[in-house]
Formats: structure tokens, C-alpha cells, sequence
């Protein structure tokens, strides 16, 4: 028996050493799997008053995609048996709906390929909003509402439903307490219990439809975040035009399966003109407004509803004497819109919407936006959200446009690597055997005994490169003279043999030349270019207060001998308008 089982484990061995084999041969063979992108993804969705149906979403799918958007808010209007058209977005009523009178827009939006927008929701609000939460037959066609949109939704590709909870149908107000028909027979917490069970059974019929489905709010608790500093927040619940949503939302958590997500959309933030402001609004959602539901939702709250925010276009086009008005602080208001914007997107988890309602960005019947379009009357605004969204991207966009036109203009000395003689200050320098390239100085940390030189045969394109060898930290480094709020675009290929690891590190000083704002360092690693054994660094930077000189290090770590080397060429740094 003992050697059976001896032969039999060597066979099973000799199998999975052929195995591995097998798999390791495949392996090599294969190409190298695809790069994996472990940040968060920050979205730009678009609403307002140039909301498309079904319809015009598919004609205009082309124009809608050149804007610098992720997604956008759709309207679904179906057609009733008497012709009527039935919105999807006034739920709140007791009229019954059939599933097949939605069916022609879900085709069209099936029929759609969207290449960038893959990120849309079906537009889902609280209007009229006159059915009293004690009404059995009302809410049982609400609920079934919501389940028909639930599925409209999966079945047209899109990420979920955009609720919105404000009332547009006076003088009703869904979850405003003293509004509702039976307030003076049933207490508040009698309606904050019904509100919450009416919130479970809207769920469980929106799970059993789209379970994964993102359910995106113009705001929830947000629009709470002050009364829950009290030790009972219903009492600031009971005169409050939305008192009754909180309760609605711990009946969605209650229900709700861990594969859905919810967003917070923070209207509140129409008006904040600082990173402070949304940092502030990020910190009272995921933190104190959590008091606001019962505690066995909190971890379920923390783990499935997200921060996200409101941008409110027309701010930014505004009078002064409007009080929806967005001040410049110094600068131009579209300067303002790509901070904004930019600060919203590193602090909310994944979404920001912008809406707009005296312009549009697409054709649209509605005859209350203006004729223009909003990069026509707010100039440079398509521009300042496009950066905003992906610096990147644009950068690369800006530097083909100008390098489409001529030479791009570099304001670094001797980034190519090709001079030998270089005037600064009216002084005129030669580059000396032995010496770091001409314009730039090196710096290594104690114990590196490596070399900084100029190698006159290698380049990228022409001959001419900096050469690193031997260097276990180490860099080489140029200042610039910058202006706060500038942007810059930072580009550079490099090649390496040997151990080592090299790095971009984009640094900031003081006019006066003292390191400041380390933890604002802007760092970028090598990326392959087809066809090419040189790879490239690329980086984007806006400049911080308080700063006047950018710098640049070509950094390298981790070589062991004098064989180990990197070299850097065509580094350019160039001003984005």
C-alpha cells in the first residue's frame, strides 16, 4: 500500500511539475495582461434643463460625446394606451403604469453605442408627491412605479436612476410632514415608521430588478447635515420640507443589497467656492449624517453611499447681485469653475454632476434654456471642466494641438540634451567632461557614489542624453519660475539597463528658493511607447499658493553598480492656458 501511494504521488507531482510547465510555456507565449488602473474613477455627469429622451439621446449620441462628460440624466417618457405621453420622472402618484408603455424608449437607448457616456440614469422625482404615506392602494402603485423604472433602467443599459426628492407640484411636498393629508391624525414619528417601511418596500422592488444598480440622489442626508448635531434630530425633522426622506433612506438600507450603490449628491454645494467647503460637506456625509438613520444601517450608510457633488453652471455666468453667484476670488469665474470642479472630483468618491439651466450643451425642445450653448456664453467653460476631469488627457490634447502648429515651447534649458554651450543671465557656460548636461545640476543622498554625465551618442531622436549610472538615490534637477494657479504640462522619456528604477518628481519652491508644499509633489513612472526601447513620463501640475519656482528631478533609486543606467532626453515643460 505505502508504495502505491508512493508511485501514485509521484505521478501526481511529475503532473504538476508539467503542469506548471505547461502553464509557464502558455504564460510566456501570451502577451502581458492588460494594465490594471487601481484609481478611483472620478465622473462628470450632465444635467439640467437640456435633458434628452431616449430619442435625441441616439440622434445626438456623436455631439454628446465630444463634451467632457462621463454620463448624463435622461428623461424616459412613455406613451400611454391613450396616446398621452406618461414621464417616468413624476412617480409619486397612485395612477397605474404598464411596463409596455416604456418599452419603444428602452429600445432606442438599447440601440445606442456610447463610447465615453456609459454612465447614464434615468430621471426619477418625488412629483406630485400628494399620495399620503398611510394610503395602502397609493403606495402599492408607487412602488410598482419604481420597480417598472428599476427595470427600464437595467434593461437599457443604463447605471441606475437619478432621484430627485425636490418638490416641482405645489402645494404637495412628499416628505415635508405638515404637508401631508392625514398630519392631524398621525404624529410625526407615526410617519417617520411608515416612511421608513414605505422605503423598504420601494426597495425590494428595485433589487429584485437591478440589484447592482447605482442609485444616485440629488442629495439625501446632505440636505439634514446641521440637525444632526442634535441628540434627537427628528425635532428639527418635523417642520423640515424633506423630514421624512431620512426615514425613507433607513427603509432603503434596510433592504438594500451590498451590490448597490447610493450617492449623495450634495446640492448644497451650488454655492462653495473652496476646497475647504467641499471637504466640510464630504466629512458631515460620511460622518454625522449617519446619526440621522437607526444604528444598525450605519455600517451599511459607511460601506454603500457615497459623496458626490453639485455644480451649478449658471453661478458661474451670473450677476453679482444674483444669489446664485460664484465670486472669481481674483481670477476669471472659469478659472473658479476648474478649481471648483477639480477640488468636488479629488473629494467625492466617484460622481459630480453639473447643471445648467439658462444655456445647453445639446439641441433641445425645451424653450427655457437660451439658444446658446454654454461654451458660447461662458467661454473657456468646456475647457476648464475637460481639464478638471482628466488633467491628463487634456494636457496630451493641448500639447499635439501645439505641436501641430510648430515647435512646442519648451521652458526648460537644454531639455533635449543636445547643447554644449548655454548663455544664462548673459553668462555664457560650457559643458566640461565629467560634468552633470549643461543647465542642470544633481543632487544624491549620502552613500550614493554614482555619476551624472552627458552621453553625446544616445538620444531618443537626436543623439545627446542624460546619462545616470551607479546611483542609489539621486537626481537631477532644474528650477523654472512659476506664478500660483498656473498649470503646467511636464513630459520626458527615459531608457534604463540594468538594476534601478527612475521616476518624474515635480517639487515646489519659494521665490526665494526653500523647498515648500512637499506634500503636493507631483510623481510620474514610465510608461511603455510601442515600438520604442525608450519610455515616457508624463506629468501635470497646478501650481500652489505661495510657490514661485517649479522644479523639475529626473530621479532614479536603486542601482547597484556602475553597469546599472538610465538616461533621460526630451524632457519638456510647457504652460497650459
Amino acid at each position: 500500500m505505502r508504495k502505491l501511494f508512493c508511485v501514485v504521488f509521484g505521478c501526481l507531482v511529475g503532473l504538476a511539475a508539467w503542469g506548471m510547465a505547461l502553464t509557464q510555456a502558455v504564460w510566456t507565449a501570451e502577451a502581458e495582461p492588460a494594465k490594471v488602473d487601481w484609481r478611483r474613477p472620478k465622473k462628470l455627469i450632465a444635467t439640467g434643463w437640456d435633458h434628452p429622451d431616449a430619442a435625441r439621446f441616439r440622434q445626438n449620441l456623436a455631439q454628446m460625446e465630444s463634451r467632457p462628460f462621463d454620463g448624463a440624466v435622461l428623461e424616459l417618457v412613455g406613451q400611454r394606451d391613450d396616446g398621452k405621453p406618461c414621464p417616468m420622472r413624476t412617480l409619486f402618484h397612485a395612477q397605474p403604469w404598464k411596463p409596455e408603455w416604456f418599452q419603444a424608449a428602452i429600445d432606442e437607448l438599447r440601440a445606442c453605442r456610447p463610447e465615453r457616456l456609459k454612465d447614464n440614469f434615468i430621471l426619477v422625482g418625488a412629483n406630485p408627491g400628494h399620495v399620503d404615506w398611510f394610503d395602502d392602494a397609493g403606495w402599492q402603485a408607487i412602488v410598482e412605479h419604481w420597480r417598472i423604472a428599476a427595470r427600464a433602467a437595467k434593461q437599457a443599459g443604463c447605471r441606475g436612476l437619478l432621484f430627485d426628492p425636490e418638490p416641482y407640484t405645489p402645494p404637495y411636498a412628499q416628505f415635508q410632514y405638515r404637508q401631508q393629508p392625514e398630519a392631524e391624525k398621525h404624529p410625526f414619528d407615526q410617519y417617520w415608521r411608515q416612511a421608513r417601511r414605505r422605503g423598504q418596500q420601494v426597495m425590494q422592488a428595485i433589487a429584485e430588478e437591478y440589484p447592482e444598480m447605482t442609485l444616485f440622489c440629488y442629495f439625501l442626508l446632505s440636505v439634514h447635515m446641521h440637525a444632526a448635531r442634535h441628540p434627537d434630530p427628528r425635532q428639527a425633522m418635523v417642520s423640515s420640507g424633506y423630514g421624512l426622506l431620512p426615514a425613507f433612506l433607513d427603509g432603503w438600507l434596510d433592504e438594500a443589497p451590498s451590490s448597490m450603490t447610493f450617492v449623495d449628491g450634495c446640492e448644497s454645494a451650488y454655492r462653495y467656492n473652496s476646497r475647504r467647503d467641499f471637504l466640510e460637506a464630504a466629512l458631515a456625509i460620511k460622518g454625522r449624517c449617519q446619526e440621522l438613520i437607526s444604528p444598525e444601517n450605519r455600517a451599511k450608510y459607511r460601506a454603500q453611499v457615497q459623496v458626490g457633488f453639485g455644480i451649478y453652471l449658471d453661478a458661474y455666468w451670473n450677476p453679482p447681485g444674483s444669489p446664485w453667484y460664484i465670486d472669481g476670488l481674483g481670477g476669471s469665474r472659469v478659472d473658479r469653475l476648474r478649481s471648483n470642479v477639480r477640488d468636488a472630483l479629488e473629494i467625492a468618491d466617484e460622481y459630480v454632476w453639473i447643471y445648467g439651466e439658462k444655456f445647453r450643451w445639446w439641441p433641445t425642445p425645451n424653450p427655457r434654456p437660451d439658444y446658446k450653448t454654454w461654451p458660447e456664453a461662458l467661454p473657456g467653460c468646456e475647457e476648464a471642466l475637460a481639464f478638471a476631469r482628466d488633467p491628463i488627457g487634456f494636457a496630451r490634447t493641448e500639447l499635439h494641438r501645439l505641436a501641430s502648429a510648430g515647435p512646442v515651447p519648451n521652458l526648460l534649458q537644454n531639455g533635449d540634451f543636445s547643447a554644449e554651450k548655454l548663455t544664462v543671465d548673459g553668462r555664457q557656460l560650457v559643458w566640461q567632461e565629467g560634468r552633470t548636461p549643461i543647465g542642470w545640476s544633481a543632487w544624491q543622498a549620502d552613500g550614493s557614489k554614482g555619476t551624472f554625465g552627458w552621453d553625446r551618442q544616445t538620444g531618443a531622436g537626436s543623439p545627446g542624453s542624460a546619462k545616470l549610472a551607479g546611483v542609489s538615490e539621486g537626481c537631477l534637477l532644474q528650477a523654472i519660475p512659476v506664478q500660483p494657479a498656473q498649470r503646467y504640462a511636464v513630459q520626458a522619456l527615459c531608457r534604463t539597463t540594468g538594476q534601478g528604477q527612475v521616476h518624474l518628481r515635480i517639487r515646489w519652491q519659494t521665490p526665494e528658493s526653500r523647498w515648500t508644499r512637499e506634500h503636493q509633489d507631483v510623481l510620474a513612472y514610465p510608461e511603455a511607447r510601442p515600438g520604442s526601447a525608450w519610455q515616457e513620463l508624463f506629468a501635470v501640475a497646478e501650481v500652489p499658493e505661495e510657490v514661485g519656482k517649479l522644479v523639475v528631478l529626473l530621479s532614479v533609486q536603486g542601482q547597484k553598480s556602475p553597469e546599472d543606467t538610465a538616461w533621460f532626453d526630451d524632457v519638456v515643460v510647457v504652460r497650459l492656458l
